[in-house]
């Protein structure tokens, strides 16, 4: 019986431990995770703000808003936030958001991790570059506006003749969907975002005195 007794005592001693190495092994990998993603985000923080002093700097040159300019991160993986309204008098971003990226057709498709680019009209893929954001006007997407975009660099340059305008469409979340991705179809190239932003973003560019630089990058 005292026998018994002892090896039910080592017995649930070494559960104990077990347990305990098991719990400090999930605790280390959340730890690592959290400290990874921290590392990730300061890492997209720091290349915002430095694209944010070049497009300021742009801004200036160029004669356009100062206020406020939109930056959009392509190499973001698209069920995280990668189109940031950034306010310039600030330093600091105003707003995060979904952005769809072009599906393609044929043979040079985008996924959902792996978006491809291109300024060929008809390819139904995004373009990089920086953008004028023009005249606002009716879509029948979203909250039924959109803005003209006019592309001013040689990889955007046929944006207005591809009709690639900034706009939103309902199905878009409003929050990180994450490590789900944005499902291909919902952009021919355009950027397209989620209904609140465009509202947000509608209120701001219809008072904006200057042209806002609309930036995509990868």
């Amino acid at each position: 019986m005292k026998q018994t007794v002892i090896i039910l005592s080592v017995f649930a001693s070494i559960t104990i431990a077990c347990g305990q190495s098991k719990q400090k092994q999930e605790t280390m990998i959340q730890d690592s995770t959290v400290s990874n993603n921290q590392k990730i985000a300061e890492k997209s923080d720091t290349l915002i703000n430095e694209k944010a002093k070049e497009a300021l700097a742009f801004c200036k040159a160029k004669g356009y808003n100062t206020d406020f300019c939109i930056l959009i991160d392509m190499k973001i993986h698209s069920g995280k936030y990668r189109m940031f309204v950034y306010d310039f008098n600030k330093q600091e971003i105003e707003r995060k958001a979904l952005c769809t990226h072009g599906c393609g057709k044929g043979d040079k498709k985008s996924t959902g991790a792996q978006p491809l680019f291109s300024n060929v009209e008809g390819s139904l893929l995004t373009s990089l570059g920086k953008y004028k954001i023009g005249g606002r006007s009716y879509s029948q997407w979203g909250i039924n506006v959109h803005y003209k975009l006019y592309g001013l660099e040689a990889s955007n340059s046929n944006a207005f003749k591809r009709i690639i305008v900034l706009h939103s469409h309902s199905p878009v979340p409003s929050v990180e969907i994450y490590p789900a991705h944005l499902p291909m179809g919902w952009s021919y190239g355009c950027p397209v975002t989620d209904d609140e932003t465009m509202t947000c973003l509608d209120t701001k560019l219809k008072s904006a005195k200057k042209p806002v630089l609309l930036w995509i990058y990868y």
